[in-house]
């Protein structure tokens, strides 16, 4: 089973759907530069009406620990996804909070597999490295080159970085992720998700990993 989470959400019907189209996961960019910036208040407002076996995930981008820890409170996450710089540190004091953590990777020509050694947390998540941007730039990555940590980490991988309904069926087959991550691939744009390609782009993962689409999430 490969899991699907649809990131950079910014509105209450985008939640819903992918919500419908059974995602198990729903992203919210708590980084004031990204285009897909949510603020803590309007996401926690969304993250009510989710259905309760979607879970919402926190991003975050170099944040100070103490603003991770109010936004955790706020938006009652159980889940945070860290995208910038956080060190082994910041990873071990965020685990007093309670939450799962997912710690980012991008990759480029000098990514060393070797870096992923020093994290304990309860995912890794590859995205493509683009000195401009910490996501959401709508390009792959080459995805043999995170092999050697699948090989040696038995912490769960989520494979992100340009993925959509046209290449996910060679990323899931090339590495067998324990999830996939979709963000402008299912967009019209920048925070506005399109309901066909969100469906289309879930139903496809299902089908490749052997999943049947639960129509009543």
């Amino acid at each position: 089973m490969v899991r699907v989470k649809i990131c950079g959400l910014t509105s209450e019907l985008d939640a819903a759907r992918a919500a419908r189209a059974g995602a198990w996961a729903v992203g919210f960019i708590f980084y004031k530069k990204s285009p897909r910036f949510i603020s803590p208040f309007k996401a926690k407002k969304i993250i009510e009406t989710l259905p309760p076996f979607v879970t919402p995930v926190g991003v975050f981008v170099n944040h100070s620990p103490g603003a991770v820890r109010d936004i955790i409170n706020h938006c009652a996450l159980r889940v945070v996804q860290l995208h910038g710089d956080e060190d082994p540190d910041f990873c071990r004091w965020l685990r007093r909070s309670k939450v799962k953590i997912i710690k980012v990777f991008r990759v480029g020509e000098k990514f060393d597999p070797k870096t992923v050694e020093d994290f304990k947390v309860d995912a890794f998540l590859f995205d493509t490295d683009d000195k401009q941007s910490f996501g959401g730039t709508g390009k792959t990555f080459d995805w043999k080159v995170i092999e050697q940590v699948k090989s040696s980490n038995d912490t769960p991988i989520i494979l992100s970085g340009g993925l959509n309904a046209q290449n996910v069926i060679e990323a899931v087959n090339t590495l067998k992720p324990y999830a996939v991550d979709a963000n402008s691939g299912v967009e019209t744009s920048p925070g506005i998700k399109d309901a066909k390609k969100m469906k289309e782009f879930i139903d496809i993962v299902d089908y490749i990993s052997g999943t049947k689409v639960k129509e009543s999430r």
